[in-house]
């Protein structure tokens, strides 16, 4: 193969990831070609609801998916985060990236923390993950809907819509917005999406020559860590109508995993932790989400599927 040819999402943050990845795979296989296949999705096109409303992440890769089975492209980068748990059979993952941050931002003009934003403060969001978080953490916000790439929800916030909103830290640093943070939102008190700051290469299943060629770029620390989180958000029957949150680290040949399930309703959570070999992360993370379940996750993912 001479040309390799990577469906992506138009919005600024999806070609970057495109571009970091074709990037790559032109230093690991010099002579290779590599062109980029934008398309627009529907989770980039309805702005006027939420994702949990319109059918979830899936949207996202659904188009850059019927492209690869037209022949159109031969692979896709996707965030993890948005990547259903279970793919269609007719696709899988051939690679992991080195992850980047996986902590959430708070962004405001005017306020450095969450603490410090005044009591009925209006926080921009359209994750029901953080919106459960923000509750739990201060109940007396007003939580808004935020939709639309990150230049479109940052415009928001700085036309005076917002007092602050929230973001991934991910996104920001790699369109070099690092400077807008005001505030790591970290581990163990606050927790990130299942694969939050990965970038994952999706192909056809069986197509051995594209795997190759990109599982030479695949991360197997990072790897471990989102095979453990995603394990455990696949138990839980997770996606975006339920708020589940989930941090692995990796520590030597040990994995630690910190998961929370939450509702966006009213700010209750659970959590689990819960240590292990690395190479059992599915085991750690059905571990895990069978704490949550024991605490009584199940009926705050039943309620949460009910509002959507």
């Amino acid at each position: 193969m001479t040309t390799l040819r990577i469906a992506t999402r138009k919005s600024p943050l999806a070609l970057w990831q495109t571009e970091h990845v074709a990037a790559q795979l032109r230093s690991a296989h010099p002579g290779l070609e590599v062109t980029l296949v934008p398309l627009s999705t529907r989770g980039d096109e309805i702005l006027d609801r939420s994702l949990a409303a319109i059918g979830g992440k899936g949207l996202f890769l659904k188009e850059l998916e019927l492209a690869m089975l037209r022949g159109e492209a031969d692979c896709a980068v996707h965030s993890l985060k948005d990547v259903p748990m279970e793919l269609d059979p007719e696709f899988v993952l051939a690679a992991i990236l080195p992850r980047h941050d996986p902590a959430d931002a708070l962004v405001s003009m005017r306020y450095p923390t969450l603490d410090a934003l005044p009591e009925g403060a209006v926080v921009g969001t359209s994750s029901l993950r953080r919106q459960a978080q923000l509750r739990a953490l201060r109940p007396d916000l007003q939580l808004r809907d935020l939709r639309g790439n990150v230049n479109t929800r940052l415009a928001k916030l700085d036309a005076g819509a917002y007092d602050a909103i929230v973001l991934a830290c991910a996104g920001l640093e790699r369109l070099g917005l690092g400077g807008r943070i005001r505030q790591r939102l970290t581990a163990p008190l606050w927790l990130p999406a299942p694969a939050q700051g990965a970038i994952a290469i999706e192909c056809r299943a069986g197509d051995s020559q594209v795997a190759a060629l990109c599982q030479a770029l695949d991360d197997a620390a990072t790897s471990v860590c989102v095979r453990a989180e995603r394990a455990m958000n696949r138990a839980l029957h997770g996606s975006c109508h339920v708020p589940v949150a989930a941090l692995a680290q990796l520590q030597g040949d040990r994995l630690h995993l910190d998961g929370l399930v939450g509702s966006a309703t009213d700010g209750r959570l659970v959590r689990a932790q819960a240590h292990g070999a690395a190479e059992a992360a599915e085991a750690l993370g059905e571990q895990v989400a069978a704490a949550l379940l024991a605490q009584g996750a199940r009926t705050l993912i039943e309620a949460g599927a009910q509002n959507v």
